[in-house]
């Protein structure tokens, strides 16, 4: 069954708590070492996975994260909610000791479908450098280690920034090793903690898409971006040109496009604003009101985000800006414009010539 973004979202991402014993220098969220009063309780977060459930068969897919979601107490109660509701649920705990081994099994028992892991470098020195807790990836070992000998489906999710793109060709090797569902590679969006990190150049970014690009088809994982849609792109265009799968690698598309801010894509941070990502923190109402399908089908700027043609710059006069779109938290963080173009995006539409789509 095909999703219309229109009316429902591909993902809807919790951020159950803001508190997290990491100070990650990318962090998008500011993390807090303790948890805020205000988040929503576990009545209020009953009532928000109804909400999301509300949006229809097939859901959304349900993505909790944090700060660290494993600060809450109440998670088994969230997830077996949500199981029992008909939402598949998967979880990104913090690369720390709470992520133990009898939690995943109690998360597991309660309906969890997947677990994602940040790994932000092949070895301890570059990832507890990038994590800024000495550890980090020692605990993050071990939530793998439990996660596959839980038989849980397992993601790693991993930044690509000027800091982490020199370890990219030994960190696709590490990931490698492991038995993986998915690899996601986050594109910084330079906010929060980020927003003092340098990010890759455009034509570095070409090259990560490619490299991303021509894995995909070696290895027996699927491999999506995260805020890098032009990755669809360097896709259609190897696709066209031929490229082969050989017998494990599989593609993995999940979706029919690029999932991207508010379209296809929901955040619901920690006290209930509803956001078109969490790069992208522009609060378009609260889920304590009950109108979280209302703010993503109805508000302006939702809607605004979903038209391709409300796109500036080279993003409005790309023949992929229905595929694609650019990232838009991207375009906000680099102009405070949500609609202007991508700056990491290398290419440039020929000017004046009308927009068409690739087939």
């Amino acid at each position: 069954m095909v999703v219309d973004f229109d009316r429902t979202p591909f993902l809807v991402i919790w951020e159950v708590t803001r508190a997290c014993a990491l100070s990650c220098v990318h962090c998008r969220a500011d993390a807090i070492a303790r948890r805020d009063p205000r988040e929503l309780g576990t009545e209020e977060g009953f009532h928000l996975l109804d909400q999301i459930r509300a949006f229809g068969t097939p859901p959304p897919l349900l993505v909790l994260t944090g700060g660290d979601p494993m600060w809450r107490k109440d998670l088994a109660e969230l997830v077996g909610h949500a199981t029992r509701i008909g939402l598949t649920v998967a979880l990104t705990p913090s690369g720390t000791a709470m992520a133990t081994r009898a939690r995943l099994e109690e998360l597991k028992a309660a309906g969890l479908s997947r677990v994602a892991v940040s790994l932000d470098g092949p070895d301890p020195e570059s990832h507890d450098a990038f994590r800024r807790v000495k550890g980090s990836y020692a605990n993050t070992m071990k939530i793998i280690d439990a996660v596959i000998g839980l038989g849980l489906p397992l993601q790693v999710n991993s930044t690509v920034s000027r800091l982490t793109l020199p370890h990219l060709p030994e960190l696709a090797e590490r990931v490698a090793t492991f038995p993986l569902t998915l690899w996601a590679a986050f594109f910084l969006v330079q906010t929060g903690r980020g927003a003092s990190l340098e990010q890759i150049t455009p034509h570095e970014c070409e090259d990560v898409l490619r490299f991303l690009d021509d894995l995909s088809r070696r290895v027996p994982f699927g491999i999506k971006t995260t805020e890098a849609p032009h990755y669809r792109r360097i896709q259609m265009a190897s696709e066209r040109a031929g490229a082969t799968t050989t017998s494990l690698g599989r593609r993995q598309l999940r979706a029919p496009r690029a999932v991207n801010d508010g379209n296809g894509f929901a955040f619901v941070d920690h006290v209930g604003n509803v956001c078109p990502s969490g790069f992208l923190p522009m609060a378009r109402g609260n889920a304590r009101e009950g109108r979280l399908v209302q703010t993503y089908r109805d508000d302006p700027v939702f809607r605004r985000l979903r038209d391709p043609d409300a796109l500036g710059g080279r993003c409005g006069r790309c023949e992929l800006r229905a595929v694609c779109g650019g990232s838009r938290s991207r375009a906000f963080a680099a102009t405070g414009d949500a609609f202007a173009e991508d700056p990491l995006c290398a290419y440039d539409p020929p000017d004046g010539s009308p927009p068409r789509r690739w087939s």
